[in-house]
């Protein structure tokens, strides 16, 4: 196996242990001249292309990725949909894939059903066709590849990723409906904690994850919030509509604590969610910050979505893969 296709997939590293196990019991028993330290160098070096090829096809599916963004200037839906297939974490859980997490599990319908989840379908059919082409790269890779790769090309900072997520394998596999943080609600402060709480994220990391909503619009017959179109959204890019929360809502730099901060554009969204985070006394100093400091928004932002993309994540290999 030295050469990457569909007819010639990647060593999965179960299917290399077996490997180990096979040689070693052929060279030991004397039914093979093979000696077992010469399988062991066989199935290290077997081994060592299977990760080589994993990682060119992860680089090959981060290009597709990009010239689809470049296309479809589809970076806002693409960040949803990585964070949505990661945010259903459950710290107080230790079982996977019971605890939830970037595992694949929305691309199975029963999933994308739930509220928060409203359009997600959208983002899954504009991958689909990278998934088919880079077969080896499971589903839970492709969601946070496309999540970071679209918060990059967007000018935002660059996220030290790994990969090698493992793929839930049923629809029985979904976390329960309600994990996923709620636009609207009474407390918005005590919401905000009691969601990334659970994640095992703290106030810096709420109020520097909220900044990434410097891209993309709210669509009012997704989740009942925003207006129906503003004079930054009516003609697009990309399908015309919906209330943003900057006036570059495909651009991602610390507009957005700018422009929650003064309120002065009736035609940009403030939910109460994002009103909170100048109003409660802990989120207001890290908002008030990231205001004023974009490099120290980018250098947050960018280790709180590290840390978000891993949450729930189970790794193969463990310790996974880096692409750069």
């Amino acid at each position: 196996r030295t050469k990457e296709s569909p007819l010639n997939p990647p060593l999965p590293a179960a299917e290399a242990d077996m490997a180990v196990h096979h040689l070693l019991r052929r060279g030991i028993s004397g039914g093979s001249p093979l000696h077992p330290l010469r399988g062991l160098l066989l199935v290290s070096q077997a081994s060592s292309a299977a990760a080589g090829d994993a990682v060119a096809e992860l680089r090959g599916a981060r290009e597709d990725v990009k010239q689809l963004l470049k296309e479809k200037s589809c970076h806002p839906i693409l960040v949803r949909l990585g964070w949505h297939d990661a945010g259903t974490y459950d710290k107080n859980i230790s079982e996977w894939p019971q605890c939830g997490g970037a595992n694949g599990s929305l691309r199975f319908e029963i999933e994308l059903k739930h509220a928060a989840n409203a359009g997600l379908v959208n983002a899954l059919k504009l991958i689909q066709a990278i998934k088919d082409k880079y077969a080896g790269v499971t589903y839970a890779d492709l969601f946070q590849l496309a999540s970071a790769t679209a918060v990059e090309e967007a000018g935002g900072p660059k996220i030290p990723m790994i990969y090698g997520r493992v793929d839930v394998s049923a629809p029985d596999q979904c976390p329960p409906e309600g994990r996923l943080p709620a636009a609207g609600p009474p407390s918005p402060a005590e919401h905000l904690r009691e969601v990334f709480y659970r994640m095992g994220l703290n106030d810096k990391e709420i109020v520097a994850l909220s900044g990434a909503h410097t891209l993309g619009r709210s669509r009012p017959e997704r989740s009942g919030w925003g207006k129906p179109e503003t004079k930054y959204t009516k003609n697009g890019p990309g399908a015309p509509g919906g209330q943003s929360w900057t006036s570059q809502w495909l651009k991602f730099d610390n507009s957005y604590f700018k422009d929650v901060k003064e309120r002065r554009d009736e035609d940009l969204l403030v939910l109460p969610t994002d009103a909170v985070l100048f109003e409660d006394s802990s989120f207001k100093i890290y908002a008030e910050k990231y205001a004023e400091d974009q490099d120290t928004f980018f250098e947050d932002y960018a280790e709180a979505h590290a840390k978000l993309s891993n949450l729930g994540s189970k790794f193969d290999p463990p310790k996974g893969v880096s692409l750069d």
